[in-house]
């Protein structure tokens, strides 16, 4: 049985406002609508570090939908920077047409209240949060900056068919007002340790030659240092799924005097950085397999955006074909 199984960072899926208030008169059943007015002290709006934040634009969403519908269409989806459950399903019923049955996200550590979650066509079994998982180098703090999800994918028939993992790793944002060199150490070493922690996880979590796939957004290279003691699970390697990708189609050149563009089909991410540098490809969004998996494998896609900034994300979307 082929199996399709990807990931996509959906680049801030946040709900609307939500405003508190009290409605002095309850509308009427004649046709038109209702008036409300906040008084200083009778509303709360979110922010994040001073500014407020906002829903995501409609055309983006659009936009992120259609490529999970008309282009991937996988049976299970694993998905980051989503804002709670209640946007996922609405997502998925309002833009999605209820392709996926199956949903399951818990609420993790940001403080911008992005999450991880998974949408499946399969059953969903056991559902388990790590988000509060530890560093033997800082006991007193949870390592991930949001969660690693761990979800029990179904046959039909309600046999276990794989687990996935999902998370989403230290990104390299350095806050302003903090020293940029040492802010990245820390950054890079906090990647460090939830890469540690999720090999050792895994290792508790699952059998020898158990069936599994870890992905999400990593923030680095699969070849990067920080991220190498994630890689071996229980004295076995894990195999990178998207080490030789299609895409659904070249990527758009870049401008004259920007550079040569990306050198390969692996990645997900495109970082334009300040000055005369120039664009930075990277594979950012990660899919790898257990060894029980790796000899499954079939083709492996990434669908390339449009404009360099990013169609209704800044991440593509990743997915791979397995035969289970």
């Amino acid at each position: 049985m082929a199996v399709t199984i990807g990931t996509f960072n959906l680049n801030n899926l946040f709900s609307r406002f939500n405003f508190q208030a009290e409605v002095n008169q309850a509308p009427t059943s004649e046709p038109g609508g209702i008036t409300l007015t906040f008084d200083e002290g009778q509303f709360t709006a979110r922010t994040f570090m001073g500014r407020l934040v906002r829903a995501k634009d409609s055309g983006e969403t659009i936009e992120i939908a259609r490529r999970i519908r008309d282009v991937m269409d996988v049976d299970v989806l694993a998905v980051q920077e989503v804002e709670h459950i209640g946007i996922l399903k609405r997502f998925n019923s309002e833009h999605l047409q209820n392709l996926y049955p199956h949903v399951a996200l818990i609420e993790g550590n940001d403080q911008r209240l992005i999450d991880v979650g998974i949408l499946s066509k399969f059953p969903i079994g056991a559902i388990v949060s790590h988000q509060t998982a530890v560093h033997p180098a800082d006991p007193q703090r949870r390592v991930f900056s949001r969660d690693l999800l761990q979800v029990e994918i179904l046959k039909n028939n309600g046999d276990k068919l794989l687990t996935v993992y999902n998370t989403h790793l230290k990104s390299h944002f350095v806050p302003f007002g903090q020293d940029p060199g040492q802010g990245a150490i820390q950054a890079n070493e906090r990647r460090r340790r939830q890469a540690e922690t999720i090999a050792r996880i895994i290792s508790r979590m699952e059998r020898p030659n158990s069936s599994f796939v870890l992905m999400g957004d990593m923030n680095d290279p699969p070849d990067s240092e920080f991220l190498e003691p994630m890689l071996t699970v229980d004295n076995q390697p894990m195999v990178n799924a998207l080490a030789n990708p299609q895409e659904t189609r070249p990527p758009k050149p870049e401008t004259q005097g920007q550079g040569p563009g990306p050198q390969t089909p692996a990645w997900t991410h495109r970082f334009n950085p300040p000055g005369p540098a120039f664009p930075e490809y990277q594979l950012f969004d990660h899919i790898w397999v257990s060894q029980a998996l790796s000899g499954r494998l079939g083709t492996a896609h990434i669908d390339r955006r449009q404009k360099h900034g990013g169609d209704g994300s800044d991440h593509d979307p990743a997915w791979i074909e397995i035969d289970i």
